[in-house]
């Protein structure tokens, strides 16, 4: 295949999420090696039909424009990218740049690799990827090879939105690059005039990546993996040496290349780390010292106190000592004063105490009676609102209270509207609870497995909010009735059976207080 062939050659590619864009880990660069910079997102609508957005050049390429066209589908995104204008040879912006490559940057700043923009002769290009989100902002880069794992600060083109492109837009307040420094190589900058009549572009972005990745270090902080991209490498030279078939020799470059970006960002990884091990020794060290002269230091002070102290306390203990002989017996006379006097005391306590058990006694008879009343009465109205409860609606007496039971019916299949038999019966419900004050409702929407978590989460909420707002119209106090929904997380029968999932699908309210022996949540 041509090199012309294979800039306009459209090249599926799949990502699976802007936050997931790769398969493999991604290493933290340190932030000494980023920059931030803003732009904007559009949120394509599923379903929508296709849009386009402009992609415009930077000061660093004002030449080159370009567009995209995006349809969002309920299962993936397809983008379809044209440009022109671009520099046939990315090295005019940099020694270490060989290719372009498209990014797609999430609202919380995310990018992902869609793929590398190959270009002609003339400086145009088609890109054709799908990816499963739908909100995102499309950005070109300047690249030593395909496979980087962040964008670099070498941005060619941004995407520019259209007065009529279909979507909602985003902010990104800042998003990261790559600084263009973790890509020079240290001491030797390429300076390549590429041959792509006799070398694919491959081949020369492999060895870019095998150098780049020395220059950081590789060979000595991930061997493990550098030792394979340069096995890759040789694989690589010794193919195109040999004329063997371009896909064959095209292959083992790009499996070169990806061995080298995986061994440079490890030994980047590993160089932070090491950087901050160091940096908490030497921390650490003189924390030890400065500790070491401090204990010292407080050492030979404690002492001097210590001698002065001992000096001080001898004299007060001579002065004690004729001190303690006159209170002796000042406390001898006393004492005999004071027995005579706690006899006198001891008398009277004896006989207060046994006017105070007497009291304490009928006060404790008295609460004991009025608390079994209380008891009965709760008891009863705990057992006359079951009874009335169930006249309107299935109610059971649970340790939480009692239950009422709305089953599925009282509401349209997969809706939330209440059907006019469910407000009849929320009706005479809240006219039972507002005659007895201090009842608590608590109102919980459940439904079965069928459909997503999330579907099922908020149908069970809306259900459970609209109940306890008609109980509110019906007079009840607002802050008497709560709402939760708890989707499908509390089963009461098997999923696996249609009468199971409709047992499951139902409204519950929970009336506790302490008018009928409890408070709700108990």
């Amino acid at each position: 295949m041509k090199r012309d062939d294979w800039t306009t050659f459209l090249a599926p590619v799949l990502c699976l999420s802007i936050g997931a864009a790769t398969a493999r880990a991604q290493a933290t660069p340190p932030a000494s090696a980023v920059i931030t910079k803003a732009t904007r997102a559009v949120g394509y609508q599923v379903g929508g039909g296709g849009t386009k957005v402009d992609l415009k050049g930077t000061e660093l390429m004002p030449q080159a424009i370009g567009e995209a066209r995006v349809e969002a589908k309920s299962a993936v995104t397809t983008i379809q990218v044209e440009v022109k204008g671009l520099s046939p040879q990315p090295t005019k912006l940099g020694a270490e740049f060989l290719t372009y490559v498209l990014w797609a940057v999430s609202p919380d700043g995310r990018t992902g690799n869609l793929g590398e923009l190959l270009v002609d002769k003339g400086g145009a290009g088609k890109l054709s990827v799908t990816c499963q989100s739908q909100t995102f902002s499309l950005i070109v880069t300047a690249e030593p090879y395909f496979s980087v794992r962040q964008p670099s600060e070498v941005v060619v083109l941004e995407n520019a939105i259209r007065k009529d492109t279909k979507g909602k837009i985003f902010v990104i307040d800042d998003y990261k690059l790559m600084r263009r420094g973790q890509y020079e190589k240290r001491g030797n900058p390429l300076a390549l005039s590429l041959d792509l009549q006799k070398v694919p572009l491959e081949v020369y972005e492999a060895r870019n990546a095998i150098d780049i990745a020395r220059s950081r270090d590789a060979e000595k902080y991930a061997p493990e993996i550098f030792t394979k991209a340069e096995a890759s490498l040789k694989m690589t030279e010794n193919a195109l040496a040999k004329k063997a078939d371009k896909k064959t020799v095209v292959s083992t470059a790009r499996q070169a290349v990806q061995f080298s970006e995986d061994a440079r960002a490890l030994a980047v990884q590993r160089q932070e780390q090491e950087r901050i091990a160091q940096e908490r020794e030497a921390a650490a060290a003189k924390a030890r010292a400065e500790a070491e002269a401090k204990a010292a230091a407080e050492a030979a002070e404690a002492k001097a106190r210590a001698d002065a102290e001992a000096q001080r306390q001898a004299e007060l203990a001579a002065a004690k000592e004729a001190a303690l002989r006159a209170e002796t017996q000042r406390q001898a006379d006393l004492a005999v004063a004071q027995e005579a006097a706690m006899k006198a005391e001891a008398q009277h306590q004896a006989e207060l105490a046994a006017a105070q058990e007497a009291t304490l006694k009928a006060r404790e008879e008295a609460a004991k009676a009025d608390a079994e009343r209380a008891r009965k009465a709760a008891e009863d109205l705990r057992a006359q609102l079951l009874e009335q409860f169930n006249r309107i609606l299935d109610t059971r007496d649970t340790p939480r209270g009692l239950v009422v039971n709305m089953g599925d019916v009282l509401f349209d299949v997969g809706k939330y509207d209440l059907r006019p038999e469910a407000r009849e019966k929320l009706a005479r419900l809240s006219g039972i609870v507002l005659a007895h004050e201090g009842l608590r409702l608590e109102v919980e929407g459940h439904t079965d497995n069928t459909g997503g978590d999330e579907l099922n989460q908020t149908l069970s909420e809306r259900r459970a909010e609209a109940v306890r707002r008609y109980l509110v119209e019906q007079g009840l106090a607002d802050g008497s009735v709560t709402a939760k929904g708890l989707g499908k997380t509390m089963p009461v029968a098997d999923n696996d059976t249609p009468a199971g999932r409709q047992k499951n699908r139902r409204v519950e309210i929970i009336v506790s207080g302490e008018v009928i022996g409890m408070k709700i949540g108990t």
